[in-house]
Parts: C-alpha cells; structure tokens; sequence
C-alpha cells in the first residue's frame, strides 16, 4: 500500500529517546563515499562477538561478517528499527503516506535530533526497490526486514549489500521480530532486547490504563468511499492488528471468515455488512469527508459497530501510518494519540 501531512496531536518526545536508555558510548562509522549521501552515524556500539551472523529469512539467508557502518533500509519500518539501537541508516523509504513534509515522520526526525545525527538520504519505492538510489549510497547492509522486496530485487540488491529480507510474507512482520532480526543484523542484539523491554512496558502500562480494550472483539477494516460494494478485513497477522492484539484486544469471529489461512487480508461484499459484528470497527480514511459518505451508506451503514457509533476511522495520515507500522519509536505515538479514539469508540453509547 502507498501511504500528505497531517501532523498528529500530543507526539510524545519519548518516542524519541527511547534508543538513548540503551547508550553505551558513541561511535561514528567511515566517511560517506558518495557527496549526497548521510554521513554514518551510530549512538551504541556492537555486542563483543557479534559477527560473523548468519540470519534466516524468506528469501535465504544472509551472513554479515562484520559490523556493518552503513545501513541502507528498505520498506516502512526497519528504518525505525535500527535508529531505536542507535544506528542511524544512510539511506531510507520515503514515506510517501502518511509522512510529513520531508517524506520522513514526526518521531523518526525527533530521534534524530536526539541523537545528533543527520537525517537518511529517502528514495521513493512506489515502483518497487529503488536499486540504483540504494547503490549510489554505497551500503555495507540493506535491511528489509518488514518490506515487499522480491526474488529479483532481492538478488539484485544483494549485488550491492549483504540483504536481510523478511522472515515469512511481505509487509506482515510484526515489530518484535523486525526488532529482534535488526538487531542481529546490527550486532545489538543486547540493546534491542532492552529496547523490546521498554516498549513492553510501555504497552503494559497502556493495557492498565485502557481496560476497556480488554478482550473487545475487533474488526481492523478497510473501507473507501470511493467504493462502497466492499469491506476489507485485516488478519491477526498484519501489524496494524497484531498491535491491538498486544494491547488485549481479540479478533471479532467475522475476521477468521472472512480471511483465507495464510493470507493477511480479506474482503466480503458489502451485502453481508450487519453480519460483521464486533465491539469496535477500526479504519483509516484519506479525508474527513469520507467518514459521513461511509456511515450513511445503506449498506456499509449497517454494519453493527458503525450503526450503533462504535467505530474509529483515523483521518490523521501520520497516526494511520503510526497504527499500520508499529516500532519501538511510534508505539509510544500509537498510545497517546490512537488508542484513546478507540477507547472512546468502544464506550460510545
């Protein structure tokens, strides 16, 4: 999906230093080979012994025989990723939804700052890998470990860089294990496992603090007024959902038949709208507008949390962009300024 400016309420700056609560010195990596590319910054150093690693992935497996100084990132997380360990990439996806005016995001630019770093070089992957603009960067590793890279793409960037791909189906993995294979990659498998604890916790706190998320029956939708004869369902394995999973939400029966096993995603017509019951429907639309077209439609309208106002559409692009792409920096942004909407659609009378 393609994700222009939105910026969302009340982003917390911790978002931002939640790679520094793992510091453990400050090194900086070689000299930029290229004039327009980043200089290579890093905040922490690498495990004693990290390397050689082997990671397994979907499309083979990469061995990565020392710490790599310049990290080029591909898809919507990994970027996020590998700042949360202090490493900031050379090179990075241009968030072209949901992103602010620079193609970046509110919490990633936040983190930056924090560490003094300059921002990554963005290219545009809307027509597939951007290989040429990747190479010109010159990266000793290419991270694409929440992506839609191919076979093709895949063996053509591993031309340029070892490439560590996602671990089973495009744009699907969740932000513990992009974590968890990041820092791998990144020889910080210690720090990420400090930076998983924190983002736990902050978790946590939030399932204390929302009890009305607990064991509400979700449908994670898609629903555009452009097209009103359909309703798409996201599966429990797309990150958007597993996130409300984490925070003690559970999937509405209508989501496991309206989604085929091993897929992530599943339409129904809109004829079957009053089927789809649930505690809550959330969705993200392109503009407020869409929000009344939808609900006053004679069929999407029937659908049980629209008709009784127990549902969110999120009309702020970059809290959408938060909510699909979980990671250690936007999860904070997620609580503050997502999950009390759903809270409130969940209370609705």
């Amino acid at each position: 999906m393609n994700r222009t400016l939105a910026a969302p309420t009340g982003i917390k700056l911790a978002a931002a230093t939640l790679l520094v609560a793992a510091l453990a010195g400050c090194s900086t990596g070689s000299t930029s080979t290229t004039d327009s590319a980043a200089e290579p910054t890093a905040t922490t150093t690498a495990d004693a012994d990290a390397f050689p690693v082997t990671i397994e992935h979907a499309l083979g497996e990469t061995t990565i025989e020392s710490e790599p100084t310049r990290v080029a990132t591909l898809g919507w997380t990994d970027h996020d990723h590998a700042l949360a360990l202090g490493v900031v990439p050379v090179g990075a996806t241009k968030i072209t939804w949901g992103g602010n005016d620079g193609g970046s995001t509110d919490w990633f630019d936040a983190a930056v700052e924090e560490a003094g770093a300059e921002a990554p070089v963005r290219y545009d992957d809307a027509d597939g890998a951007p290989i040429d603009e990747v190479a010109e960067l010159a990266p000793d590793l290419i991270l694409a470990t929440n992506s839609g890279i191919t076979e093709a793409e895949y063996a053509k960037l591993s031309k340029i860089a070892p490439v560590v791909a996602y671990p089973e189906a495009p744009w699907t993995t969740d932000w513990q294990t992009s974590l968890e294979m990041v820092g791998q990659a990144l020889g910080r498998t210690a720090i990420a496992d400090e930076v998983a604890a924190d983002t736990e916790a902050t978790i946590e706190q939030a399932k204390a603090d929302n009890p009305e998320l607990q064991g509400a029956e979700l449908i994670y939708g898609y629903l555009a007024a452009t097209d009103l004869s359909t309703i798409g369902m996201y599966a429990p394995e797309d990150p958007r959902v597993a996130i409300l999973r984490d925070f003690g939400m559970v999937d509405a029966p209508a989501v496991a038949e309206a989604i085929k096993p091993g897929e992530f995603y599943g339409m129904v017509s809109a004829e079957r709208a009053a089927d789809l019951d649930s505690d809550v429907f959330v969705t993200w639309v392109d503009s407020p507008d869409a929000v009344e077209t939808i609900s006053s439609d004679k069929l999407l309208g029937k659908i049980p949390a629209i008709a009784g106002g127990h549902w969110y559409a999120e009309t702020d692009k970059q809290n959408a962009m938060a909510s699909t792409n979980p990671t250690p920096l936007s999860i904070p942004v997620i609580v503050s300024d997502f999950l009390p909407e759903v809270v409130k659609a969940i209370e609705r009378a």
